[in-house]
């Protein structure tokens, strides 16, 4: 750091302060973070031993992956937080609108209209998590049904996983959601995926760098900061914000669907509302 100048002492602590932005910042949005110039991200990057903002981009990613237990990031966060349980509601909101500004910034237009392109064509749409992430995945293969596609979730580990893989088919659109590091099951998906040839999108924090050779599309979404307590706001916004963006391309079917579970809900119910099952006779 010594031979540094201010300029890219500073960058160079904007690389240190927060390494999953980054992952997926330019050099632009970086530079205007330091307060700098591209080019003296450039410089910065090289006097730390890298040849450009790529190699940099994957040292932290490996770096990442080695990835604190749960148990040492949520003591990471109340060692910030401290011991008043009022001020956890502010630093988790802060967080969250940090992840979603992220989300904005990182998510392009063009970025974001292939990825709904790419859902609104398949014909299913897989989608696949494990851990808390297989709690978003199921929302949005149920909200993808209730919009009129074809879509399932891939939630399972180990030996079960193996028949989910046996029941991709052509025409499928695989999209994963990993974090930290690239589980056996996620790697055996991407492997049969490209095996079939079916495109993929990856959702991810710290993956994109390494996978984005092996998928069509890589989303980013981070899930709060680095060596803390994950939450997945950026997430489900992303996942809701593609669920909007699909009904705008496709309005007439996806209100039709909605109407038609509309009506079913009205047959389940009756015309009462909501009724308590019967009591079994005996």
């Amino acid at each position: 750091m010594e031979r540094m100048s201010a300029a890219e002492r500073r960058v160079a602590r904007v690389f240190q302060a927060d390494r999953a932005e980054v992952l997926h910042a330019s050099a632009a949005a970086l530079a205007a973070k330091a307060g700098t110039s591209d080019a003296t991200v450039v410089r910065a990057t090289r006097m730390l031993g890298f040849s450009g903002m790529k190699e940099l981009r994957l040292f932290l990613a490996a770096e990442m992956r080695e990835s604190p237990s749960p148990a040492e990031r949520v003591a990471a966060t109340l060692q910030e937080v401290g011991d008043d349980a009022g001020a956890a509601l502010d630093a988790a909101v802060a967080i969250h609108q940090d992840c979603l500004e992220r989300l904005r910034r990182e998510v392009s237009g063009g970025l974001f209209r292939s990825a709904v392109d790419l859902i609104v064509s398949a014909g299913r749409t897989v989608i696949f998590g494990i851990g808390p992430s297989s709690a978003m995945a199921t929302y949005f293969e149920m909200q993808l049904e209730r919009f009129g596609l074809d879509a399932m979730s891939f939630t399972r580990t180990g030996l079960l996983f193996a028949d989910d893989l046996h029941r991709l088919r052509s025409g499928d659109l695989v999209v994963i959601l990993a974090y930290d590091r690239l589980s056996r099951e996620a790697s055996a998906l991407l492997g049969e995926a490209e095996r079939m040839k079916l495109p993929k999108i990856l959702i991810s924090d710290t993956l994109g760098e390494a996978l984005e050779g092996r998928v069509d599309l890589v989303l980013p979404a981070t899930r709060g900061r680095a060596g803390m307590f994950s939450m997945h706001t950026a997430t489900l916004g992303l996942i809701e914000a593609l669920l909007v963006g699909i009904a705008a391309r496709r309005p007439d079917e996806t209100l039709r669907s909605l109407e038609r579970l509309k009506a079913l809900r009205s047959e389940t119910a009756g015309e009462g509302g909501m009724r308590t099952p019967s009591a079994p006779r005996g």
